[in-house]
């Protein structure tokens, strides 16, 4: 343990060296939650300074389960304090837990200080790992600022020389999501940015959700003005459903400034957790990059509207002329900021893109980023790690050398993806013992590099489920692979069950799937091995949605409504009319009770579908209803052939007691709780099972039979016992013993419960064959929907005593309208 004398974190720390922290050390119990963490801390690792890991650290290792590390890279001396997000490695993902970020310091005697938090989980600790990473560089310091929302107020009415400082460290593009809300502050006047006493800017190109410390992360739409622009008004965006601009706000004024930063008028946002964001580059229409590394300048020159072709082409061949072998990162970044922007303003110039034009522009970029990826490997002995993180891309190049320790190569980790690649056993394959390999992810490629462009000979729909990668191995000379590289993709958008996902990998003009293919999926993430490094991505295949026949669809709420209205008469006439003391009426009621409320729950949920469809817990319960309604419907209709077989085993009997042989309460239960069982069980085996595209039980992976199996069950005993029915009617008619009114009655009956079997199970083995054939389906909607019509055809019209009754009531109607 040390203490020091000064405020100053890096002279007032605690020491911090357990030796199970180390990297190379493997699993253990140790939980860093139970731990009363206060104040800064420095790590050391055998009495040598060391510091967490800024790169993915596997599971069991750091003498714990989830070993902590940090995202987003240590800062510089000049950087000052900055917050870095902690995660943990689970399940083939780097970040799968997160905990609460923690405060990073870089001393000058280049080691760093943390500012240590409880984790969020047990069985995770900090790791500590020992190697050096340099902590200087040379910055862009504003000759005053200050922390928070200060004003310098200066002799002029010129914006550029009349603004307020705004410098929260939340605001960087490099930042996670958080809770600020930027439409609670009074806005007033201009504002110049700054993250980490650089000047920065708001970003003009597409910033997703969870960055800037906000949920909704604002950026501005049209590019930033020249000097010679003048003040300027940009709409303001921010990303949600897949698409840059879904949320629009109030525009501001921007204006460019001759010592190449900018100031804004910011107003307050319409909608609160959001927040203006800022990035660390310069995007001038000029843009001059000096490479501290370098004696020479790379003049990358941009035009003022740059939205054609010709322009485009011009600037990638002003990259692809730059012969530096080695560049520093901002340098890098700064390039690819200007190219991606430029992409992205043309994009939006042309009204349509032909797919030639999208694959081209596409390749360019590709080429570029792999370029300029590529002059982050510099010469290392051991290894050597640089990552960075843009609106439009992130990149991580590690590079190994001859003299490296490892026995394998930390997991490349960006947002959405990562990767696992055998680059030590590469690197053996060198002459040099040395090998690099560079990862990116393109957040916003998919415009270029269409879903479309993956052809296959079904019909489908195509959709990006994950961000554009790339990988490749620069300055390698032997870039044969030992063994397949596996990719983890994080699902983008929602992952439907029903769709065929295909890892595929960018061939010129088109996705093609050869030398990959899927090792593992849940909803959440897939795992992708491939043969070769190339670029990649994850696509779903959906079955387009049948085209709506509107005639069908008024057939169908025609017979719906029809066969409603005779559920109705056919439940008054039970209810009302006098039935002979052997008619036992509960199945026959409850038959129609359940139909009823099925086909109508139905027929609501397909007129409002459109509202009811994205609500998909509503759809599942929806579905799990229909799904106790029309089987329970069904378990009426087998109790009724018991029941009827009791009956005609009587008859058989020298002397039949006339008793009822089961209570109506005890059938109401046996006929409801055989369904509510079968449905709870399909619950709990497969959940995800309802609230398919028409809020009914999903059909793939069989899952349709946990209604047609008990159907299908109840069908073939209720033929069985039709079969027993028969046979003791006719073993019945050859005896003398019955009465003949009575087994007239019961052969009525014996044909009634049979009609009634076939008209309420034939339509559903129906359905089951149309296959896409449209009579096969109007006959289904006719049958489905007339089930009512027919039980009231049966029981009632049919019915002698009923249609006298029916007569007695027609007549006395009559009589009342005469008087």
């Amino acid at each position: 343990m040390g203490s020091y004398s000064s405020v100053d974190p890096c002279y007032n720390y605690t020491v911090l060296d357990n030796p199970w922290r180390d990297t190379t050390y493997g699993s253990g119990s140790n939980c860093d939650q139970s731990v009363s963490w206060s104040g800064w801390y420095r790590l050391f690792i055998n009495t040598v300074s060391a510091h967490i890991p800024d790169t993915c650290v596997a599971y069991d290792h750091c003498g714990t389960s989830y070993a902590l590390w940090i995202r987003g890279g240590h800062p510089t001396v000049q950087d000052g304090v900055v917050s870095r997000d902690v995660c943990g490695y689970y399940s083939s993902y780097c970040c799968y837990y997160g905990s609460y970020p923690i405060k990073v310091k870089a001393c000058p005697d280049n080691y760093y200080v943390y500012e240590l938090l409880r984790p969020t989980i047990c069985s995770s600790a900090y790791c500590a790992v020992v190697s050096s990473i340099n902590t200087s560089y040379t910055a862009v310091t504003p000759a005053t600022i200050s922390t928070g929302k200060v004003t310098h107020l200066y002799p002029s009415a010129d914006p550029c020389y009349n603004y307020t400082v705004l410098d929260n460290p939340w605001r960087a593009t490099t930042y996670g999501s958080g809770s600020n809300c930027d439409q609670s502050v009074s806005w007033s006047g201009w504002y110049r940015l700054f993250i980490n006493n650089v000047s920065a800017y708001i970003p003009d190109t597409c910033v997703t959700n969870g960055h800037c410390g906000t949920g909704y992360a604002l950026w501005i739409r049209g590019g930033h003005p020249t000097v010679q622009d003048g003040v300027v008004t940009r709409d303001v965006c921010c990303y949600a459903g897949s698409y840059c601009c879904y949320y629009g706000s109030y525009p501001i004024k921007v204006k460019a400034c001759p010592d190449n930063y900018y100031v804004y008028e910011l107003v307050s946002p319409i909608w609160c957790n959001s927040a203006y964001c800022a990035a660390v580059t310069n995007i001038s229409s000029t843009t001059t990059i000096t490479p501290a590394t370098s004696t020479a300048v790379i003049n990358i020159t941009l035009q003022e509207e740059c939205t054609s072709q010709t322009c485009f082409e011009n600037l990638l061949e002003q990259i692809a002329n730059i012969t530096a072998q080695v560049l520093p990162l901002n340098t890098v970044t700064n390039i690819l900021t200007v190219a991606f922007s430029a992409s992205e303003k043309i994009l939006e110039s042309l009204s349509s893109a032909n797919p030639t034009e999208l694959a081209s522009y596409g390749n360019s970029m590709l080429k570029t980023s792999e370029k300029l990826i590529s002059t982050l490997v510099k010469p290392t002995d051991t290894s050597d790690n640089v990552s960075f993180t843009l609106s439009t891309v992130e990149g991580q190049v590690f590079t190994v050398g001859p003299t490296v320790t490892l026995n394998k190569i930390p997991q490349l980790d960006t947002t959405n993806s990562s990767v696992d690649i055998d680059l030590i056993g590469i690197a053996k394959n060198n002459n040099e013992r040395s090998a690099a390999v560079a990862f990116m992810s393109y957040n916003t490629m998919e415009n270029l590099l269409k879903p479309d462009f993956f052809n296959t000979s079904n019909d489908t729909i195509k959709t990006m489920m994950s961000t554009v990668i790339s990988a490749t191995l620069p300055k390698t000379t032997n870039t044969k692979l030992t063994k397949p590289v596996n990719f983890t993709f994080r699902h983008i958008r929602e992952f439907d069950p029903d769709g065929s996902l295909s890892c595929v990998y960018w061939n010129i003009s088109e996705w093609i799937v050869e030398g990959c293919s899927v090792l593992k999926t849940n909803s959440s993430f897939t795992v992708c091995s491939c043969v070769h490094l190339s670029t990649f991505a994850l696509i779903m295949q959906t079955s387009r949605p049948r085209e709506s026949d509107s005639k069908l669809d008024l057939l169908n709420l025609v017979c719906v409504i029809v066969g409603l209205v005779f559920f109705s008469l056919a439940l008054l006439t039970f209810a009302l009319c006098h039935w002979g003391p052997k008619v036992n009426n509960v199945a026959r009621i409850n038959i129609c009770i359940s139909l009823l409320l099925a086909h109508l729950l139905f027929l609501l949920t397909q007129q409002f579908l459109s509202v009811i469809r994205p609500q998909q817990v509503l759809c599942a319960v929806i579905s799990g209803l229909l799904h106790f309604l029309f089987l329970s419907g069904f378990v009426w209709m087998f109790i009724e052939a018991v029941m009827l077989f009791i009956c005609v085993k009587n008859l058989s009997q020298i002397s039949s007691k006339k008793r009822e042989v089961l209570s109506s309460g005890f059938l109401c239960v046996i006929g409801y709780l055989i369904a509510l069982v079968v449905v709870c069980v399909s619950v709990g085996l497969v959940p995800e099972g309802y609230g398919s595209e028409h809020c009914w039980i999903k059909i793939d992976e069989g899952f349709i039979w946990s209604f047609l199996g008990p159907v299908c069950v109840i069908l073939a005993s209720n033929t069985l016992l039709f079969i027993k029915i028969f046979i003791s009617l006719n073993s019945t008619l050859k005896s003398l013993n019955a009465e003949v009114s009575q087994m007239k009655q019961t052969k009525t009956m014996v044909f009634k419960t049979l009609a009634q079997c076939v008209v309420l199970g034939c339509p559903w083995i129906l359905g089951f064959f149309t296959n896409g054939s449209k009579d096969l389906e109007i006959l289904f909607v006719i049958l489905n929907s007339q089930q009512g019509t027919f039980i009231f055809l049966i029981y009632c019209v049919l019915n002698n005593e009923v249609r006298q009754q029916y007569e007695k009531f027609f007549r006395c109607l009559c009589c009342i309208e005469q008087h």
